[in-house]
């Protein structure tokens, strides 16, 4: 199996914390290799890919919720509809909401839109937990830096 690295979030647009809300973007490539399976002649962007999109995005909120002290992973994946097709060159706006945070887990609600209309949404729950090593806590400030974190959810410093 080869599995090229993946990062399905381009910017964050907005984040809420008084709201529990989220906004980012994300352009579609109008190239990939996953293209050329799914489906050759006729392009389309992977349902699981936009989960994951979405997951993306409900983490990120997560983190800036829990102050950059804890580290969201899925664990479960409830009601995702696939309302329409997303194709290469598309710019998504995903929404996620922070629906429950309680005893180390967290539900949301996530959307993708393009142009408007919504494409699919679902709702996600995580667990979280003190970030496993400072390897892979390093790695997502890293990752929110290039994002566009605001600088002021970073709590820890």
């Amino acid at each position: 199996m080869h599995l090229e690295y993946f990062q399905l979030i381009d910017r964050i647009a907005a984040l809420d914390i008084g709201k529990r809300t989220i906004t980012v973007e994300a352009q579609v490539p109008t190239t990939n290799t996953i293209f050329e399976g799914h489906f050759p002649g006729y392009p389309l962007m992977p349902g699981v890919l936009l989960t994951e999109a979405m997951a993306q995005t409900s983490g990120w909120l997560l983190i800036a919720m829990l102050k950059f002290e804890r580290m969201p992973f899925l664990a479960a994946i409830k009601d995702a509809k696939m309302r329409d097709f997303v194709v290469p060159g598309d710019l998504l706006t995903i929404d996620a909401k922070l629906a429950h945070d309680g005893s180390g887990y967290a539900v949301t609600d996530a959307k993708i839109h393009v142009d408007g209309k919504l494409k699919c949404n679902a709702t996600l729950t995580f667990r979280h937990t003190p970030f496993p090593n400072p390897d892979i806590r390093g790695h997502m400030e890293a990752m929110a830096t290039k994002i566009g974190f605001p600088r002021e959810a970073l709590a820890h410093g």
